[in-house]
């Protein structure tokens, strides 16, 4: 099982502090990685990483706000280069495309897509400098390989982000560095939990019996493994993938005929 140790290795993950980016970063530093967890939230942070060295595991809390530029430049000037970024950072608001404000429009772009852009600019031209090779992770969404409704600035950012990790593989395999996009389904997190874990879900949930092989909701721990091993030399050939974990969403649909006898 060493081929999936990260052991000797550093790990950048942005957004950190919850959700799909925590059990990412609780992952990488399980497998051995020293990993940084970068969000704007330092004390729940630092909590964190407290929770990990008490385990045994090396971990440290960085200050990150991917909205703000002069956040992401001082927190990679106090940082060495990290062997695997991973970029989680994202927001959402949920509603008819014509009623967005300017200042929604330029939020959700900003997190999402601008500052992953400035910080992956910034950590892959010094794993080029390095010269040792790296592994860039994207957390996309079902938005890099669908559309749905009421998503559409969020889906924006999110089919960027898919299309920037095909761009990313192709012009940085030469250095061995490697990019790949997680796009997960519908994983509960503190950005959707109302929607469905309300008393009003109940149509929601039957809904989704209906729509997937794998019926019930995700939760942050099924997208971990998959990000601890596309950071890993497992995944040395695997680039410019956007690979879904969404219980069957995108390729399968049930229904409700059951053959006779």
């Amino acid at each position: 099982m060493r081929i999936f140790s990260l052991t000797g290795k550093t790990a950048l993950v942005a957004g950190a502090s919850r959700g799909i980016g925590l059990a990412i970063a609780q992952g990488l530093a399980e497998a051995g990685a020293r990993t940084t967890l970068a969000a704007r939230s330092i004390d729940k942070l630092r909590e964190h990483v407290l929770a990990l060295e008490a385990n045994g595991f090396a971990a440290s809390a960085l200050r990150l706000d991917m909205a703000d530029s002069e956040s992401i430049r001082a927190a990679m000037d106090g940082l060495e280069t990290p062997d695997i970024l991973v970029n989680v950072a994202g927001t959402n608001i949920r509603k008819s495309f014509s009623q967005y404000t300017q200042a929604e429009y330029e939020h959700i772009m900003r997190t999402n897509l601008h500052g992953i852009v400035e910080l992956t600019q910034q950590v892959g031209a010094r794993m080029i400098a390095r010269g040792a090779g790296g592994k860039i992770v994207m957390i996309g969404s079902l938005m890099s390989l669908l559309g749905l409704p009421y998503l559409s600035i969020y889906a924006m950012t999110k089919g960027a982000l898919g299309q920037l990790t095909k761009a990313l593989a192709a012009e940085w395999g030469r250095y061995d560095i490697q990019v790949n996009c997680i796009a997960p389904g519908f994983i509960v997190t503190d950005l959707n939990r109302q929607m469905w874990e309300s008393a009003e879900a109940v149509g929601m949930r039957e809904w989704l019996k209906g729509a997937q092989a794998n019926p019930r909701l995700g939760a942050p721990d099924d997208i971990a493994p998959l990000a601890v091993f596309l950071a890993g030399r497992g995944a040395d050939y695997i680039t410019g993938q956007i690979v879904a974990v969404d219980g069957g969403y995108t390729t399968t649909a049930v229904w409700p005929f059951e053959p006779e006898g």
